[in-house]
């Protein structure tokens, strides 16, 4: 019987997630005749038992010739001539992992990437994003609900925990239920309606945080709808914008997403404008420093006004620090998930206190809804188990079997950089 084996995550405390859940493992097993053995783990949200249970073999090593995993792998961890499945953030050449991409070159492993598993056309087939959108807009909301009781005003939102103390979103759900009636029947506080919550992206992270904010009386209005919008203390408005609402040509021409993306020094942020009719900020998009930013440090300086500006929390779900909102500073912890960054000091106080802007920043999302995303992402992944295990890897990446989908995704092939990533090479 072929096997492979599920390592436990060590990164960090918060990391719950497994890449195959105990139901999938025995699917696999009895379909496939492939044997999972599982690293035994303390804070992996299914227990040791419920793999067992699943057919699986409990070990204190994961010993097997394909090892799955969810976050980096520590250096010591590696053994020669193995194949790695997990999420190595080594494709921009990041300096913190790059320790760890040679030691699986010097002992000539294998490294396959779940972030390169995409279609032909660049669109990732494996994510957590989905589930990063909905524990953000939890935690938001969550922020929001203290921020406003600082401020002296009760509301619903009060009822919301953060995301990780809920057992899973269904529960979530239930209790949103509860929340909507309030809102219906006993309306917002006038002074923060009307009530306004802006995504800023539209892809699978803004789907999942879209997907919290809807179990409310949500009304979605266009961005142009917001300058007109009329008060009304028992709606939730939604407001979802796109590349055109955030950017526009610095010659005054018409915007054309493509151009855009990769003429991006045509264009110029003009995001600000909203500003002063959202309550809450969800940011949902990928960022780099080619493209305009959404908030700055300026904009916040020169109009944040201390118990009067509208703005309350940015979900800064993206977390690139002093990226896309220029005021995420830090990331944050999910037991302490915000803090007020201070315009005019440009410093930032820990927790929903004080003069200034609330701003989520979390940058393991997804491992505050551990049980939901593992589900979600074995799902998907079990299906790629088969073809990577009954691969052969003889020498030469070109004779490698993976399928295309898989194939692209190798960044390291028994000790060698794959073709399509030799570029790190610089990095090493």
């Amino acid at each position: 019987m072929k096997r492979i084996a599920i390592r436990k995550e060590d990164k960090s405390r918060w990391e719950r997630r497994a890449p195959l859940v105990p139901e999938d493992v025995r699917e696999l097993k009895e379909k496939h005749g492939i044997e999972t053995v599982v690293q035994s783990s303390p804070i992996r949200v299914f227990k040791d038992e419920e793999y067992r249970e699943a057919g699986a073999i409990i070990s204190d090593k994961p010993d097997a010739p394909f090892v799955f995993g969810i976050k980096e792998i520590p250096v010591h961890v590696f053994e020669e001539g193995k194949t790695y499945i997990f999420f190595s953030h080594t494709i921009k050449g990041q300096p913190y992992n790059m320790p760890m991409l040679k030691r699986m070159l010097e002992l000539k492993t294998t490294l396959i990437d779940y972030e390169r598993i995409v279609d032909d056309n660049g669109r990732r087939l494996i994510a957590f994003g989905k589930f990063a959108g909905i524990a953000g807009m939890i935690d938001t909301l969550w922020a929001l609900g203290k921020r406003l009781e600082w401020e002296g005003l009760k509301t619903p939102f009060l009822h919301i925990k953060r995301a990780y103390e809920y057992h899973s979103v269904k529960e979530l759900e239930e209790e949103s239920e509860k929340i909507g009636r309030e809102i219906k029947e006993e309306g917002l506080p006038p002074e923060i309606t009307p009530f306004v919550v802006g995504f800023a992206g539209y892809g699978n992270v803004s789907t999942g945080a879209q997907e919290v904010l809807d179990l409310l009386p949500v009304k979605e209005i266009t961005p142009e709808e917001l300058f007109t919008l009329k008060d009304d203390r028992y709606t939730i408005y939604k407001v979802v914008f796109k590349e055109e609402h955030m950017v526009e040509r610095k010659d005054g021409g018409p915007f054309e997403l493509q151009e855009y993306y990769h003429h991006p020094e045509k264009y110029k942020g003009v995001f600000e404008k909203y500003l002063p009719y959202l309550t809450v900020l969800v940011n949902a998009i990928y960022w780099d420093e080619r493209y305009p930013r959404l908030v700055t440090k300026k904009y916040l300086k020169e109009n944040y006004e201390p118990g009067r500006s509208k703005l309350k929390v940015i979900g800064d779900i993206s977390c690139d620090i002093e990226g896309g909102v220029e005021c995420t500073l830090r990331a944050t912890e999910p037991d302490e998930p915000v803090y007020v960054y201070n315009p005019q000091k440009e410093e930032i106080t820990m927790g929903y206190k004080g003069d200034g802007v609330v701003v989520l920043a979390v940058d393991i999302l997804p491992s505050e809804v551990p049980r939901d995303a593992s589900i979600y992402f074995s799902r998907i992944l079990k299906g790629f188990v088969p073809d990577i295990v009954n691969a052969s890897y003889p020498p030469g990446f070109e004779n490698c079997t993976l399928p295309p989908v898989l194939k692209r995704a190798v960044i390291v092939y028994k000790g060698e950089l794959t073709p399509d990533y030799r570029y790190l090479e610089k990095y090493l």
